[in-house]
């Protein structure tokens, strides 16, 4: 059994990461923070803030900088002038703005006290019908105020990386003529029945492990009764119930395009599909109805092998871990295998009905990230690059004269806030090739690298079979004449190239620049990351124990000589070029 460790400065995979949580609120917040501690993230500290007017638990400071906060009003108690609205007084929308950005620029000072601030929209009760057929009317309408207030709120945050902006409306609707309780808030002060925080406290629940890193990135589908209607190897692809005028032909086709959808947002698909391989690609190739083609999916298993097993092996192809799949499959025995066989992969109960696919792939909280980068939106590409490239090595042979023929390009610069994002999406969700395992949120990676005598450099790859995207960081911690190497990260997807050779070769090389003598590489093992041993193992470090490595400076270590290095901030000049 792995065994937990809880830390404030290595957050690691293997890690109870989520944090504690802090709830400001000018109403009585604390069926939410019971749901988080002891049912969505089990054992997460809770603490509410003294009752008291939000801007004066916001003036009061946050905990601590390893806190979340949950930061949740009621528009008619933080904005006078929509309290005087609500009354049907002669609105001023100007001024109502103006509080709204107080009021956010409050949140703001608050947030980069904390390393995460959620905010919950504005929400009015589902029985207020303010001017009836008016409400919407510029100058007049309540909900039409709100809803710029919202926009207001929402705009006035855009900059505040470590703020995300909830909407609580969905939580009123999906709950219906339920979500308020005037009866409730005489007796304990909390207008929303437990129903309204339930859904509240899972998306809290998926923000927090999005930011941990522990977003799903990668939809293992099924064919026949998934993708399409029918089963494809009796009735050929000219045969399959895929758009047109049919009902489930069309359902079938929408939730293709929602899955395509996903791909937008660096969700990657597979297949495992007992079928006849030729038979499913002629499907997936040929039918004219479908949204997804072979490019669209990060690999397949199509064969009459266990689909546990297939599973396992397109996880591995894939260079992800259990943890990082979801599994839709129209057969509940197929669902329990896998379940029970690969245990991480998220297995949801799924519809027999197709008209309601899309709503139960829109309904899976596992999707949520913190930011969506270039990277994420190119990654379809990506892995039909990778594809190729592993049909390639396949016809090469020669694995040498293969890595020469790649024309591999890494470039090399220190962390912006430009880089800001794709870094810390790196840090959290990288674990093979993973020197330290560290989880960061972007403000607190940003704040590490500000430090005078720490240096954070990325690498962005590329080969003749397309651009990978940036996909390396190194971390450097400079103490009188040690270099220390707290953090090597590399993304799976270019790994075997020779890049993690050239990333220390960079850090060497931007070490000895900034006048180390030595550089020294201490590996912190988790579950996941024991190819990273295995590397450094290899990589020409001395060992001096069987997790730290030593790299005397006074030799130069040298990258492969058919990979290019492009150093866009200098990091390695002063006489020692790239």
């Amino acid at each position: 059994m792995v065994e937990i460790t809880r830390t404030r400065s290595w957050r690691n995979v293997d890690a109870v990461t989520y944090g504690p949580l802090y709830f400001l609120a000018d109403f009585n917040i604390e069926t939410l923070a019971r749901l988080v501690g002891n049912s969505v993230l089990p054992g997460t500290e809770t603490r509410m803030a003294l009752a008291a007017p939000v801007m004066v638990q916001l003036a009061s400071g946050s905990p601590g900088p390893e806190w979340s906060a949950v930061v949740w009003s009621q528009p008619d108690s933080s904005i006078a002038s929509f309290r005087r609205a609500v009354t049907y007084e002669e609105p001023d929308a100007d001024r109502a703005i103006e509080e709204t950005r107080e009021y956010a620029a409050s949140i703001g000072r608050f947030a980069r006290g904390t390393r995460a601030t959620f905010v919950p929209t504005w929400v009015l009760p589902p029985w207020h019908r303010g001017y009836g057929p008016l409400d919407f009317r510029p100058g007049l309408g309540i909900a039409h105020l709100l809803a710029r207030m919202n926009l207001a709120l929402s705009d006035a945050l855009r900059d505040e990386p470590n703020v995300f902006v909830l909407d609580a409306a969905r939580w009123i609707a999906s709950v219906g003529p339920r979500a308020w309780s005037d009866k409730l808030w005489f007796a304990t002060k909390s207008p929303f029945t437990a129903a309204v925080f339930e859904q509240a406290a899972s998306d809290l629940a998926a923000a927090i492990a999005g930011l941990n890193g522990g977003a799903r990135r990668l939809v293992i589908l099924d064919l026949d009764d998934v993708l399409w209607g029918g089963i494809v190897g009796e009735v050929g692809w000219q045969g399959l119930n895929l758009g047109g005028h049919d009902p489930a032909g069309e359902a079938f086709a929408d939730f293709q395009r929602a899955l395509k959808g996903l791909t937008r947002r660096g969700i990657q698909l597979a297949i495992a599909s007992r079928n006849d391989e030729a038979v499913a690609l002629e499907a997936i190739d040929r039918h004219p109805e479908m949204a997804l083609r072979r490019a669209d999916f990060a690999g397949w298993k199509i064969n009459w092998t266990d689909k546990a097993q297939n599973v396992v092996d397109l996880l591995a192809e894939i260079g992800l871990g259990a943890e990082s799949a979801v599994f839709i499959d129209d057969s509940a025995s197929e669902r329990a295998r896998v379940g029970s066989a690969v245990p991480g992969v998220l297995v949801p109960d799924w519809p027999g009905d197709p008209s309601k696919y899309r709503e139960a792939l829109a309904s899976l909280r596992c999707f949520d990230v913190p930011f969506i980068t270039r990277e994420d939106r190119a990654r379809s590409g990506m892995y039909a690059a990778e594809r190729t490239r592993r049909t390639s090595l396949s016809a090469a042979g020669d694995l040498q004269a293969w890595l020469e023929s790649l024309d591999v390009v890494v470039t090399v610069e220190s962390l912006t806030s430009a880089t800001l994002d794709r870094a810390t999406q790196l840090f959290n969700k990288t674990n093979q090739m993973n020197l330290a395992t560290r989880r960061l949120a972007n403000t607190e990676l940003m704040a590490w690298t500000a430090a005078d005598d720490h240096s954070v450099l990325t690498f962005r790859v590329a080969d003749r079979f397309g651009d990978s995207g940036l996909t390396g960081l190194v971390g450097l911690e400079f103490e009188g004449p040690r270099a220390r190497l707290v953090d090597f990260v590399l993304s799976c997807r270019v790994m075997g190239r020779n890049v993690e050779e050239t990333l220390l070769h960079v850090a060497a090389a931007h070490a000895r620049v900034r006048g180390a003598a030595e550089l020294v590489a201490e590996f912190r093992p988790t579950s996941r990351n024991a190819p990273c041993l295995e590397f450094f193992r290899r990589s020409g470090f001395r060992a001096e124990s069987d997790g730290r490595f030593v790299w005397g400076l006074s030799t130069r270590y040298e990258r492969p000589p058919w990979v290019t290095v492009r150093d866009h901030s200098d990091v390695t000049r002063a006489g020692n070029p790239a």
